[in-house]
């Protein structure tokens, strides 16, 4: 048994929560992040703060989201594995396929825990890289940081999917299912209002 009784866990999946350094402005915006959400106000939540720079809310959103995803599957780790979901997928019509383009060029099939523990990997050497996710006031984000965001936020939503397919019944016996509508709704708002729009 481990860590909130969720049985043998896949430690390289599960992650520790990432931080912005403190007295950062990353920090900073974290604590607003924090006390907007709990206003009970989502569109607020999202919102960028006045006189805020666009990139700095988008990079502590993104770990936020990287965090909120990596918490939520970890406790459905021990239910989503290689025999119960052999293909990433939310549903016959969306399968997923892991590529990222460095050592893995062309997409391959792998299983639902493989995608995820890939695509948690691929993330975090995002968000360690500092020529994408600068951690110095000042130092100016690359010019391909929307997009690089943008890849992150379109695999996040594939777990998302993928929860909602073919874990949503677990997630209702776990009581969860608040907490994981509450996280996907400020997910889909955030990216509707700092992405799409």
């Amino acid at each position: 048994m481990s860590l909130f009784g969720l049985g043998s866990r896949n430690q390289k999946t599960f992650r520790p929560k990432k931080n912005a350094p403190s007295g950062s402005k990353g920090a900073q915006l974290q604590r607003h992040i924090d006390a907007t959400l709990g206003s009970g106000n989502l569109r607020e939540a999202v919102k960028l703060p006045p006189g805020e720079d666009p990139n700095e809310w988008l990079a502590v959103n993104t770990v936020d989201f990287f965090n909120q995803v990596n918490i939520l599957y970890g406790t459905l780790t021990e239910f989503c594995t290689p025999s119960n979901c052999p293909t990433m997928s939310a549903g016959p019509k969306y399968e997923y396929r892991w590529a990222d383009g460095v050592q893995i060029k062309k997409p391959i099939e792998v299983s639902a825990p493989k995608y995820v523990d890939y695509l948690m990997d691929w993330i975090e050497t995002q968000l360690d890289d500092e020529s994408l996710f600068p951690q110095k006031l000042g130092t100016p984000f690359p010019p391909n940081f929307r997009d690089v965001v943008k890849t992150i936020f379109k695999r996040l939503f594939r777990v998302y999917a993928h929860i909602y397919h073919s874990h949503f019944q677990k997630i209702v016996s776990l009581k969860e299912e608040a907490h994981l509508n509450t996280c996907f709704k400020h997910f889909i708002l955030f990216t509707w209002i700092q992405m799409v729009r």
